[in-house]
């Protein structure tokens, strides 16, 4: 049955995953688009609902998948292209979406193997950076993210486009920043952090894997505790007139150079 009215009461309760009070109440969260969808179903993610517009939905593949998750037996709700339209946060919507569970694990969870590394966050309040470094992070082949203290949602419609898909893919931790430092001193591993003061550049250094790339806040990077905290800090080097850079750029810096370090040892 085509539902066409955006009062039905399945339609309001996904169109409530907009809100991070909702998500984090239900451990759901929405995604949208023909490529977010099929990766989901290819990696075997965790899909609850899937929310298709017929008359916006024109490509076979994604009809395909539609199928093959039906036949799994996942719920599949039809709704009409204004429904849909009231869903999405797209510009042209693609007609498919999907309720998803999210995926966390515990600190504890954790083991830090090979020449892999992890990314910690600490207080990240942009959901877009949080997205963009989650799409670096699988880019540079990293295990996961960890993110410290109070941060911005990952499973934020703003994170989720920036990602690209690397939240589905990615492993992702909850922990305050006392824990998190428990756990590294207690495991003995190593953590990286930056600082426009350190005296070593990030180019110069001969990192020791695996390890933890430590960024700091986008108002303030590492506190002074925290550079103290960490085994080794760098300096990513500027020659203009900023004195800082994006934390989504940085990080990116930072983990292209331990990928080409990765690959020369």
């Amino acid at each position: 049955m085509l539902i066409t009215s955006p009062s039905n009461p399945a339609v309001k309760q996904i169109r409530g995953l907009h809100e991070r009070k909702e998500r984090e109440r239900t451990g759901l969260f929405f995604i949208e688009g023909i490529r977010l969808v099929v990766e989901a179903a290819q990696l075997g993610a965790d899909i609850r609902t899937l929310v298709v517009a017929p008359a916006l939905l024109k490509s076979d593949a994604a009809w395909a998948t539609v199928e093959s998750l039906r036949q799994r037996g996942v719920r599949c709700l039809e709704v009409s292209p204004e429904v849909f339209v009231g869903l999405s946060h797209k510009a042209g919507p693609q007609g498919i979406g999907a309720v998803m569970g999210q995926r966390w694990e515990s600190l504890e969870e954790v083991r830090l193997v090979d020449d892999r590394c992890w990314v910690a966050l600490d207080e990240p309040q942009d959901p877009g950076n949080i997205g963009t470094i989650l799409r670096t992070a699988d880019a540079t082949g990293c295990a996961g993210v960890i993110l410290a203290g109070h941060t911005a949602d990952p499973y934020d419609p703003s994170a989720l486009r920036a990602s690209m898909g690397a939240v589905l893919s990615q492993r992702l931790v909850k922990a305050s920043f006392p824990l998190f430092m428990t756990w590294k001193q207690r495991n003995q591993y190593t953590v990286v952090g930056t600082s426009g003061q350190a005296e070593q550049d990030y180019r110069a250094e001969t990192y020791r894997f695996p390890l933890i790339l430590l960024m700091g806040s986008e108002r303030q990077g590492l506190t002074h505790e925290q550079q103290a905290a960490c085994d080794v800090v760098v300096k990513i080097p500027m020659v203009g007139r900023s004195d800082s850079l994006n934390l989504a750029v940085a990080t990116g810096v930072m983990l292209y150079e331990l990928l080409a370090q990765r690959h020369r040892h």
